[in-house]
């Protein structure tokens, strides 16, 4: 069961798609910073660089600090986002994101919407739809090649 807001909503969602891609390809794109322009609009609206022991994006919104699960043989392609300008102290958003095999040649991504304190409905669905698109920009990217 879904764990629920006091409004009744949900406190989480898993978005997927299926990819016509091996699993290993998909990781190996998804997982890379410095391809996420090509794909992630919701992330990143330009170019990701390396500034220290992290990653920074311009995001809708401005730039934003990126952290990634280290590379792995499992798939997790988990991410934290801090807004530059957040105020000192403030948590980074965690960002659960898996690529599974489902069988040889494909591999379904799993992307898990966290609502966020104080989200409002409005935003939770407009991030979900938003989330849906990126990761149909990444299955097209991924089914092209």
């Amino acid at each position: 069961m879904t764990p629920m807001n006091e409004n009744k909503s949900p406190l989480s969602r898993v978005i997927t798609r299926q990819v016509a891609c091996d699993w290993r390809r998909a990781y190996a794109v998804a997982a890379d910073p410095v391809r996420l322009p090509e794909w992630a609009s919701g992330l990143a609206d330009g170019a990701v660089s390396r500034e220290g022991g992290h990653w920074v994006a311009q995001t809708s919104s401005g730039r934003a600090r990126l952290r990634f699960a280290p590379a792995n043989e499992l798939g997790v392609m988990d991410h934290w986002v801090l807004p530059e300008g957040a105020p000192e102290g403030a948590p980074e958003v965690y960002v659960p994101f898996r690529v599974i095999e489902v069988s040889p040649g494909r591999c379904e991504l799993q992307f898990t919407l966290l609502r966020l304190p104080g989200m409002d409905d409005q935003a939770y669905e407009r991030d979900a739809a938003w989330i849906a698109r990126d990761l149909q920009a990444l299955k097209q990217l991924l089914e092209q090649a």
